[in-house]
């Protein structure tokens, strides 16, 4: 048997965490000394709130190497193979950290650590397709190679609408940041090769600039693999994910249209209001 798990950045529903049976490992997120683990002590509003009136964007760390040693330990001790998610290695430590565990636990040709390249639910997409294999019965070994040739299809990419908390934690320079809110330019962000990487900027309103961003992918939508498409948001006005799922369920193409709010790491990034459609291609 194979245990599928991931880290907390896969960004995936209690609902679908539950549905295809996966363990989570948190990452980290500190307010100031405080520390908390993604997804388990720390809401969102929270976070929005201690960053905005501290002004700066908190701090994430990787998952810690003795969580991940005990999560391991628990189903390697039931004889079960595992096949592990981490955040891209150029976001995120995580993965050396997981890759160390199975190390220190002597079971690397039994944990499988995988590299996603990617974030959100660009990880989340990859999660659910190993778990289908993992229930139908496929090995460790089989599943990693079917994600590997799968990594490269994956198409994340998601519109900011302020670029205030890119700015606080330094992702983006500071005439940028004074720019985007004087001239409301919102970035459309993409994953390429495991790096967040700045595709285009858009100008209005937000509502306008996410159906923009959406009808611009119609023809790679309508190319995608059918069975799933992921709506990824960070805390959207229910009436704009709303119009979002609509058109997607219009291109009559999706057998799934998976709404997720984004966990707590991405969110601290990329703040309030941000929108991705993420999908394999």
């Amino acid at each position: 048997m194979v245990k599928i798990i991931a880290d907390s950045t896969c960004d995936l529903s209690k609902e679908l965490i539950e549905k295809y049976d996966i363990e989570i490992l948190p990452l980290h997120i500190m307010l100031g000394e405080k520390e908390y683990q993604d997804g388990v002590n720390i809401t969102l509003d929270e976070i929005y709130s201690w960053s905005d009136e501290h002004k700066t964007t908190p701090k994430t760390s990787a998952v810690g190497m003795e969580e991940a040693m005990a999560v391991f330990e628990k189903y390697l001790s039931q004889g079960m193979e595992l096949v592990v998610f981490a955040i891209s290695g150029d976001m995120s430590t995580t993965v050396n950290v997981m890759r160390l565990a199975a190390q220190e636990l002597d079971a690397k040709n039994r944990v499988h650590v995988i590299d996603s390249e990617n974030l959100s639910t660009g990880i989340g997409l990859l999660v659910i397709e190993a778990a289908i294999m993992a229930k139908k019965g496929a090995d460790a070994t089989a599943i990693t190679i079917r994600i590997e040739l799968l990594k490269p299809q994956v198409r994340a990419s998601f519109v900011v609408d302020t670029l205030v908390y890119l700015y606080r934690g330094g992702r983006c320079g500071g005439l940028a940041a004074l720019a985007g809110g004087a001239l409301k330019l919102h970035p459309r962000i993409g994953v390429v090769d495991g790096k967040m990487i700045p595709e285009k900027k858009y100008r209005g309103k937000i509502n306008h600039v996410v159906m923009n961003y959406v009808k611009e992918m119609e023809e790679e939508l309508k190319q995608a693999k059918k069975n799933r498409v992921f709506i990824t948001h960070s805390g959207c006005e229910e009436q704009l994910i709303g119009q979002v799922r609509d058109y997607l369920k219009k291109l009559g193409h999706f057998d799934e249209i998976l709404v997720t709010r984004a966990g707590g790491v991405v969110s601290s990034h990329c703040g309030p209001g941000t929108l991705g459609v993420l999908f394999i291609a």
